[in-house]
């Protein structure tokens, strides 16, 4: 059973967990690009991500999908397509149902790489979106492998520039990790028995604690109109006890 929610605390005390495998960046078409879309064309379950050249201006247009990353068990491949473009080989992967893609938020990268070249997005799953089922209300992929792995995933490339000449070391072992994690938080839940969140405990902590608040002000508004009903009932049957008494004395005065 997983927590509800890990704290920031809690996550720094866990060991480092980053992808032990082998990572290819893929920049252009050739070799390396077939062979690596055979080895993704093989696997039944990818963790998949993107990454973007980050904005820092306010007024600054964002900036299209720079890198693609797929990862298998043993392998990465962090596709540059800005530079390489979204090939039909490429985008078939990603329309294939019975590949399996596992992300966060899986639904914008998607949709940033259709923008470079339309396809029809198929077999995707989006842990934001499933987590619950197995009790957990946490968001980001960094508190998510927390929870699920027992591992702490680094986030100090996630702003560097991914339009970069050349991706530094850093670079890839982040871009790859990224998308790995994905795929083994998926497998470690199908391999854990569910216990969903209730529609209350899904709330963010202040909405939560204003939806109980919320609850509790009913109940006492509840409990207050069935007390004033239960003393006009009791005034009324009071008032009515004492008519009937009057008119009893009246009519023994009568008699």
């Amino acid at each position: 059973m997983f927590k509800i929610s890990v704290e920031q605390g809690e996550i720094e005390q866990l060991p480092l967990g980053s992808f032990p495998g082998e990572i290819k960046v893929i920049d252009k078409p050739g070799l390396d690009y077939e062979r690596a879309i055979l080895y993704l064309r093989r696997q039944k379950v990818l963790g998949f991500d993107t990454e973007s050249r980050p904005t820092f201006s306010p007024g600054e247009h964002g900036h299209g999908v720079a890198l693609l990353q797929l990862s298998g068990p043993q392998k990465a491949f962090l596709f540059r397509v800005q530079l390489l473009g979204m090939r039909r080989s490429l985008c078939n992967i990603l329309s294939n149902e019975k590949i399996v893609k596992v992300g966060a938020a899986s639904g914008d990268d998607v949709r940033g790489l259709q923008r470079l070249h339309g396809f029809t997005p198929a077999g995707f799953v989006d842990l934001q979106k499933i987590a619950w089922e197995w009790g957990i209300r946490d968001k980001s992929v960094k508190k998510l492998s927390a929870n699920i792995l027992g591992c702490r995933i680094s986030k100090a490339q996630q702003l560097s520039n991914w339009e970069a000449q050349v991706l530094s070391p850093a670079q890839c072992r982040y871009a790859a990790t990224d998308a790995w994690v994905c795929r083994e938080m998926y497998l470690k839940l199908l391999d854990s028995e569910k216990n969903p969140l209730t529609p209350e405990e899904m709330l963010p902590p202040t909405e939560r604690l204003a939806h109980e608040q919320a609850v509790a002000r009913k109940e006492a508004n509840i409990a207050a109109e069935k007390a004033r009903a239960h003393t006009s009932k009791r005034r009324k049957s009071r008032h009515k006890k004492k008519k009937t008494d009057d008119k009893d004395h009246i009519e023994e005065g009568q008699g």
